[in-house]
Formats: C-alpha cells, structure tokens, sequence
C-alpha cells in the first residue's frame, strides 16, 4: 500500500480539499445562521420597543380621554429638532422632575420644553398623566398652559407655553433684568397669583393643591403677568367639606415654603399652600432668598426672620430698600398692608390663616387702594424682555441674594428718609384690625420654630 500512496499523492490532495471544502461551508453556515439569528433579536426587539411605544401612546390617549382632557401629541423627533438635540444652550432650568428647554415647534413660537428625569418607565409615566390631567383640565389666565406631551421611546416631556420673562425669583435675586422690580409691578404679581391659587381651591371641583407654591414656580410673560407652573407635586383635595377639610399624605415640598403644621402632622389643606404664598409675599417685600445659609444662623429661614420683624413692628428691617418705600405715603403703606398679610399667611395653626380668596381680595384691594402708574413703571416695563437662552446662562452664572448681602446702614438709611412719611403711615395702620406696628402677642397663630430645612422632598 506505502508504494501506491507515493505513485497516487492525487488522491490523497482530493481527500484533503474536500475535507477544507466541506469546513469552511460549515463555518460559513455558523456565521450565517449567527448573522440571521443576530438580525432575528435586532428586529424583534424593535418591533417589540415600536408595540410598547403604540400600546403607550394608545394607552395614553384612552387616559387622557377617560378624564377628558384633549391634548396634543408630538413625535420625539419633533420635540429632539424645536431643542436642538435638547441641547445646554437652550436649557432654562432644572427642578426635581426634570429639566426644562427652550423650543420652537416647526415655525411656530417659542415654547417651554419640560423633559420629566429618566425613572421607572410606569413611574415616569404616572408623573406625566398627573401633570397632564391637572393642568388641561383647568382654565385660568395665570396659570401656565399646557400645549401637548411627547411619550415615546421611554421618554416623557410636556410642553408648555414659553414665559419670556423667567421667574419672580430671577427678577427678585437681581439675575434677570436690568433693573429692580418696581413695588406696583410686584403687587400686581402678587394679587394674579393669589387670584391663581383661589380659582385652584374654590373653583375647582375636587379642589387642586398646588403644593409646591414657591418664587421660582411664578413665571412671567413678556408683560409681566403671572403664570403659576409646576403641578408635579400638586393633589387633588376633597370636595365640599368645608375649610376644615384635609387629606393624609408625606410632606413634600420644596425647605422654606412647607407649611410646618403639614410638616408636623401629615395634613395637607389649602391652607398649606396659603402658607408658601406666606413666604412669596416676604420674598416680594424683602427680595431675600426663602432660605439662605449666608445669613445668621437665627435668620436662615426668611419667614421665622419675618414674623419675628413683622410680629415686633420692624418692617423696615427688612424691606429691600430697591423698593425706596418711604417716597410715598401710598407705598410705604401699601408695603406695611402686605407684610401684615404675609404675617397672617404664615401663621402656625392653619385655621389662623386666610383663605385663599380672602388674601386675592386683600391684594386686590391693596392694588386698589391708591396705585398710579409712575416713571419708574414705564421705564421697567419699556425694557426688552432677554432670550431665553442668555436668560438661562446668566441663571446658571449668578447665584447672588441682594437681600443677604445688603447692609443694616442701608436699612437704617431707608427707614429714615421722611418723618412726615412715616406719620402718614402710622395714621393708616392705626385703622387697621391688627397693625405691625404692634406687637404680636398671640404665641397660637406665630409660625413654628422648627426649622424646615432638613424637609427635602423626596421624589
């Protein structure tokens, strides 16, 4: 056999080809079948992600319309191209949900792009549907307007109606604007917000908690009206049980605006959001920040600071001297009306506080009481509102409290401007039912002393 294997070496050469042969068509089958099998799972899950987006959506859509509420939707390309690939330079702002976007739609105007934080997709969803029924739903000309919603490819975003003019904390903090914020134009704030909340609590049926009441949830458009947002945190109250009437949940909120009773016992009422609107209205008179670790430890929490000025007949301490509140009777009056307000808003019990609809109505009586427009007015109101984009960076750049670091000189020197002034004020808080120009003695309706600042909601 050896002999006839050397003078046939053919044979053999043929046995081996067809052994490499019969190889690579089964390396080549291995990688095919993988190929397939690989394309099989891409196309599968696919599919399976595009049926979860249309059982979304569908699902989405029966929700929306079992509640009634009829909302626009737009396609994630559509909101991914409005914000540049939601790109840095047209983010406004950042909260506990999520991050908002400046935006345009197609050729349409500018819009607020909020793109809720990636969570649990069942969770992410549940925020959205919340926020979307609560604010579709209601109707009111300071309150924010919601445009439609994207849910799609695991995201979750609402688009709202773009505020030129950023928030009452921007303008208040000196970071938007060219100039201080005149006091009528604060006022006028003041009441449309005040008139917000009231339609939330008695025109709404179940009645609304806005929950998170706060400087930086007051928007403003391009006149300056006011806007109330941000229903992230917002619940629906009981119907028809009076002013008594609370429901049972964990504090949330946002340190310096919680309601320290709410805090204490878990009740949330309206009263709770009368309280935080408490606390804008200090902010509005003081232009300091609801909570400022740069200030003495005793005054860190602006409304422990202000019932304890207010409640001792120190107003001018704390009045941000912008305001110039002695260069007219009206204003310095006006001003000592507010805080008298704000220091009920901010009283410990909620039965010691005001409704809603009554503080609108005092605000609105204030606004009424002797405003005419002045050259200070005209000249804040004639500027241009910033873009939203130099807005935004100049938000992240300044983080500066002009109430925090104003000198008690300054104060001093503002308080002592005019004694005819001051007596013709003295005059008009003596009519008043409790004036702060007087002590407050009642220990019941003073705020709490325990400090909120360790009350981070928890999302």
């Amino acid at each position: 056999s050896v002999p006839n294997a050397r003078c046939n070496p053919s044979k053999y050469l043929a046995e081996d080809c067809g052994k490499t042969a019969q190889i690579a068509l089964l390396v080549a089958g291995i990688v095919f079948g993988a190929m397939v099998t690989c394309v099989t799972c891409v196309v599968y899950q696919l599919l399976k992600r595009r049926s979860a987006s249309i059982r979304t959506k569908r699902s989405t859509k029966r929700l929306l319309s079992e509640a009634s509420c009829a909302v626009p939707f737009y396609s994630y390309r559509e909101i991914d191209r409005a914000t540049d690939g939601f790109s840095d330079a047209k983010r406004l702002g950042t909260g506990a949900y999520g991050t908002v976007y400046a935006g345009r739609l197609g050729d349409g105007p500018l819009v607020a792009v909020k793109r809720i934080r990636q969570r649990d997709n069942d969770a992410g969803l549940g925020c959205v549907m919340h926020e979307v029924k609560l604010v579709s739903c209601v109707c009111h000309p300071n309150l924010v307007r919601l445009l439609g919603c994207c849910i799609e490819q695991g995201h979750q975003i609402l688009v709202y109606e773009f505020m030129p003019n950023g928030t009452l904390a921007q303008h208040l903090q000196r970071e938007r604007g060219p100039a201080a914020m005149p006091w009528t134009v604060r006022l006028r704030i003041a009441a449309e917000t005040a008139k917000a909340i009231a339609y939330l609590h008695s025109e709404v049926d179940p009645p609304i908690y806005h929950r998170d009441v706060k400087s930086s949830n007051i928007l403003l458009d391009h006149e300056y009206n006011s806007k109330v947002a941000d229903f992230g945190l917002s619940r629906l109250g009981k119907a028809s049980l009076g002013d008594s009437s609370h429901i049972s949940t964990a504090p949330q909120g946002t340190p310096g605006y919680v309601d320290p009773q709410y805090h204490q016992n878990f009740h949330l009422s309206d009263r709770s959001d009368v309280y935080s609107f408490g606390v804008v209205l200090v902010e509005i008179i003081t232009a300091m920040k609801a909570v400022d670790l740069n200030r003495p430890p005793s005054e860190v929490n602006l409304a422990q600071l202000a019932v304890d000025r207010i409640g001792r007949g120190r107003v001018d301490d704390i009045v941000d001297p912008y305001l110039d509140p002695h260069r007219d009777a009206w204003t310095l009056s006006s001003i000592h009306k507010v805080a008298e307000l704000a220091f009920r808003c901010l009283a410990f019990h909620s039965e010691m506080r005001p409704s809603m609809a009554e503080v609108a109505d005092e605000l609105d009586q204030v606004q009424r009481s002797g405003w005419a427009p002045s050259a200070d007015d005209a000249a804040f109101m004639s500027t241009s509102s910033s873009i939203c984009s130099s807005s935004a960076a100049s938000t992240r750049g300044t983080d500066r409290s002009w109430g925090a670091g104003r000198s008690r000189t300054e104060r001093e020197r503002a308080a002592a401007n005019s004694s005819a002034v001051q007596d013709q004020t003295a005059k008009d808080a003596a009519e008043s039912p409790v004036s702060v120009h007087e002590r407050w003695f009642s220990d019941r309706s003073s705020p709490s002393s325990n400090s909120l600042l360790g009350n981070r909601s928890q999302h």
